[in-house]
């Protein structure tokens, strides 16, 4: 199957979560395209990017969208987490944003949500993961991409201060991933 996303760092997590099965990056295919997420839930913009890759490549696909969701902002950025400051900002222009949004918030909730939806051009497969946890104060760690140097697990590191293998093992995606595949097994 196509995992569709051009986001190494994701390719890197669902290929290693995925072990037992052919997974292709979308340059392994031979497909060069973003699509645009213009979607207002997780789950609508991993779909419209899965159906959109598979009438390209017309072989089974597996599309996330994931972000982060602050509670005390009623789930912001959600959907809008890798774009909310455009589409040129950095993970660090994002991440320092968000930690100075909330320098002054007691209440510092948060959770990760993923949704990973498999389409093989009839059949939708979704899986979800849930990580819950809190904004640091600081950015810590250096092993990830995203907002992981500021998203603290109930452990107190946050999920940048994790080895692949032990964020492979906690994260949305890893969450999302187990429950695809629990249920395409079933399929």
């Amino acid at each position: 199957m196509i995992f569709a996303s051009n986001n190494k760092g994701k390719l890197r997590e669902v290929k290693a979560i995925f072990e037992d099965y052919e997974v292709k990056s979308l340059a392994e295919a031979g497909i060069n395209i973003d699509v645009e997420e213009d979607q207002d839930s997780f789950y609508g913009n991993a779909l419209k990017k899965a159906k959109e890759i598979y009438e390209i490549a017309k072989e089974p696909v597996v599309a996330d969208d994931s972000g982060l969701c602050i509670d005390v902002y009623e789930g912001w950025p959600g959907v809008l987490t890798h774009r909310f400051m455009g589409e040129e900002a950095t993970d660090d222009d994002r991440n320092n944003a968000i930690l100075n949004k909330m320098k002054e918030e007691s209440n510092r909730e948060a959770k990760v949500v993923c949704n990973l939806v498999y389409y093989d051009g009839k059949d939708i497969v979704v899986g979800e993961g849930v990580l819950n946890g809190n904004i640091s104060n600081e950015r810590r760690g250096s092993n990830g991409f995203g907002f992981d140097d500021i998203f603290e697990l109930e452990n107190g590191k946050t999920l940048a201060e994790l080895s692949s293998e032990e964020k492979n093992e906690v994260s949305a995606r890893y969450l999302a991933a187990i429950d695809l595949k629990e249920k395409l097994n079933n399929k």
